[in-house]
């Protein structure tokens, strides 16, 4: 009988579809191989077949063979090792300026969205100010003024230099919820900055800028490259994705394709698997804003 007052045309979708969905827009290929990656930097040691600093002045310049999976560079290291051990080096300078940026954005983006008129105009125009310098450019004339480079200092340029964009959103978000009820009442009951921001601000827009703190892992990664590459990043002895980049001139002139396509392939690999998580997480922010 309830057969017949069903409305033609009208199907209600399983609740577990959407789910669905969202699983299948997960980039698992990409967080596989993402993961691969980074476990092998992590566990090296266990199956790396030489020491990546060792240097073989019989084997220099050697092509792949049996013993050296992925050949020699100019000095005889093992690049199978190199990739694998300065794959960790680079991966540690991205999460950590990823860190460093996102700490400064969320602490100077809550402080602008909470605080006055006068003082939020005046903090968003340094930030464009900020914005509109070259960040290369920022981070070169930093690190000129810290002198050499090592691992913390290389995290420490990037990360104060890559906060702006997060810090943006940050206020945007924090200016829309900081009337809602709980915040006023954490307020009105003495709670300091810090504790409203943890416990009442950055539960809300914490997703909103998740893809961007992915996003920001990538830069950094990018960041240190382009620095060794350019000869003012990490020294040679510093093995990295990024020095051992910066040996393309060697060996481009010896004619050793590999020293420069092995650490290349993974350094692209590495940020096309980032890139597609934070479009993925960037897809199901827009799709939860669109649903409220």
């Amino acid at each position: 009988m309830e057969d017949r007052f069903a409305m033609v045309g009208i199907r209600s979708a399983p609740a577990a579809k959407p789910e669905r969905r969202r699983r299948r827009s997960l980039p698992l290929p990409s967080v596989l191989l993402l993961a691969v990656i980074v476990l092998g930097c992590l566990c090296c040691e266990l199956f790396i077949p030489k020491d990546p600093a060792y240097m073989d002045l019989f084997h220099y310049t050697q092509a792949p063979d049996s013993e050296f999976w992925f050949g020699t560079d100019t000095m005889g290291r093992d690049v199978f090792s190199m990739i694998w051990y300065g794959g960790r080096v680079s991966l540690c300078i991205g999460f950590l300026a990823t860190l460093i940026s996102t700490t400064i954005a969320v602490v100077f983006g809550s402080i602008s969205g909470l605080a006055p008129r006068w003082l939020d105009d005046l903090l968003m125009r340094f930030t464009e100010i900020v914005l509109s310098i070259p960040s290369l450019l920022l981070v070169v004339l930093i690190q000129a003024i810290l002198g050499k480079a090592n691992v913390l200092s290389i995290s420490l340029v990037i990360g104060v230099t890559g906060w702006t964009s997060i810090a943006k959103v940050v206020r945007t978000e924090v200016r829309r919820i900081r009337n809602s009820e709980h915040v006023i009442a954490a307020r009105c009951m003495g709670a300091g900055f810090f504790r409203i921001l943890w416990k009442h601000l950055a539960p809300n827009f914490f997703s909103s800028i998740m893809f961007m703190v992915v996003m920001n892992v990538r830069s950094a990664i990018v960041a240190e490259s382009t620095l060794s590459f350019m000869g003012i990043g990490l020294p040679l002895e510093v093995i990295s994705w990024g020095s051992m980049l910066s040996l393309s001139e060697k060996a481009l002139s010896s004619g050793a394709w590999w020293i420069i396509l092995t650490p290349g392939a993974f350094l692209v690999v590495t940020m096309l698997c980032i890139t597609n998580i934070g479009n993925a997480l960037r897809r199901n922010v827009s799709r939860k804003e669109s649903n409220l």
